[in-house]
């Protein structure tokens, strides 16, 4: 990790150590993938307002995160899969997440379970959660992250209509993974990444493996996660979901302006901006071009989190400045975990602290708190 500069080293390391499949579901998009494209290059055409000759001897990356103290205005986001990236990759994110000061969010479609994450920390962490058809089954997965005492709940409102991502269908990308000639080239070359995956946990969707019925044969698994999501989903789901957790809740997926003021209607403590990072309704606009007029209409009434193209810490700052109070990383920590497990997820976290520390200084800030749209160039 000595010569990894920035979070771009990490995914090219990411792409050499990991089979093609696998690489490429962490690192694609939807459709065309514009919406892939323009959460980076909208991110990029916000510019700075550089400020000299100002006092930055004291500047201070903490803040608070859902009322909690947090070293720096980040969260590292729900990614499916963490544990076909490294072996036991959830629970190496979560590490790195913890030791650096940070929420971590687990997925419902991780490979290891809530139990093996709990099991394997100091710390409690957040889970995210998709609502499927089989209410009976989310309302055990909710009380299994009750008793695993999560401490805020993520609710993904925006998947349940999948979004076709060519790339997947053209790797034959599954769960355990198609045993193909090709594939099997392909992991024979990394031999680093099958050992580490092997000596893992699970190799298969942990959350749901054992707890549901009909699920020990891993086809019909796959087939079954396939049919739960569910093209019924509405807000009223969001009231039965807050009937059953008592903790902190984050609704994620807001990118319009009526649905962020719904969201604050329900009671949540925050929501996130988000689009899905490219990877659902393709066409639409960046998650930072729809930010600021979310975070004008219901800033005051809701914590709003940023998700969508994060790289850097400069696009960190950018979407403090338009009204963000913190940001999701997902992709750029992938990358880390691929390339060099916890280690690399440290990296990734550590790059993104001294380039948002970096650019608060030449910006003339010394707090998070200062961060508005008057760092921002004309």
């Amino acid at each position: 990790m000595k010569h990894i500069t920035c979070i771009e080293d990490l995914r090219l390391l990411h792409k050499r150590r990991v089979p093609k499949a696998f690489f490429d579901y962490a690192d694609r998009g939807s459709y065309a993938e514009e919406t892939l494209r323009a959460n980076r290059e909208d991110l990029q055409k916000i510019k700075f307002r550089q400020r000299i000759l100002v006092d930055v001897s004291k500047r201070d990356l903490s803040t608070t995160i859902l009322g909690e103290p947090s070293s720096m205005p980040l969260i590292l986001a729900p990614v499916g899969l963490l544990g076909m990236q490294h072996g036991d990759g959830e629970i190496h994110a979560c590490r790195a997440a913890q030791a650096a000061g940070i929420p971590f969010t687990q997925s419902t479609m991780s490979i290891c379970s809530i139990e093996d994450i709990a099991g394997s920390v100091e710390k409690p962490f957040w889970f995210q959660l998709y609502v499927m058809k089989d209410r009976g089954f989310i309302k055990a997965l909710v009380e299994r992250a009750i008793a695993a005492k999560c401490t805020a709940l993520c609710l993904t409102v925006d998947l349940q209509v999948i979004g076709q991502r060519h790339q997947d269908i053209k790797n034959g990308m599954s769960v355990p993974p198609e045993w193909t000639l090709s594939k099997l080239f392909d992991f024979a070359i990394r031999p680093g990444w099958v050992q580490g995956v092997l000596q893992g946990k699970r190799r298969t969707f942990g959350n749901i493996a054992g707890h549901v019925k009909n699920t020990e044969d891993l086809t019909k698994l796959s087939a079954w996660t396939a049919a739960q999501f569910d093209t019924s989903l509405n807000w009223k789901d969001v009231d039965w979901i807050r009937s059953i957790w008592p903790g902190k809740l984050i609704i994620k997926g807001i990118h319009d302006i009526e649905d962020a003021k719904l969201a604050v209607e329900t009671g949540a403590q925050a929501l996130v901006v988000s689009n899905h990072g490219g990877r659902q309704l393709d066409g639409a606009p960046s998650s930072i071009h729809v930010l600021p007029g979310i975070a004008d209409a219901v800033g005051d009434k809701i914590e709003i989190m940023f998700d969508g193209g994060i790289r850097s810490g400069q696009d960190v700052m950018r979407a403090l400045a338009l009204g963000a109070k913190s940001c999701m990383l997902g992709r750029a920590y992938a990358y880390g975990l691929g390339a060099g497990g916890q280690a690399g997820v440290a990296k990734a976290i550590d790059i993104i602290r001294n380039e948002l520390l970096t650019t608060m200084g030449l910006c003339g800030v010394n707090t998070v708190a200062e961060i508005d749209r008057k760092v921002l160039a004309d």
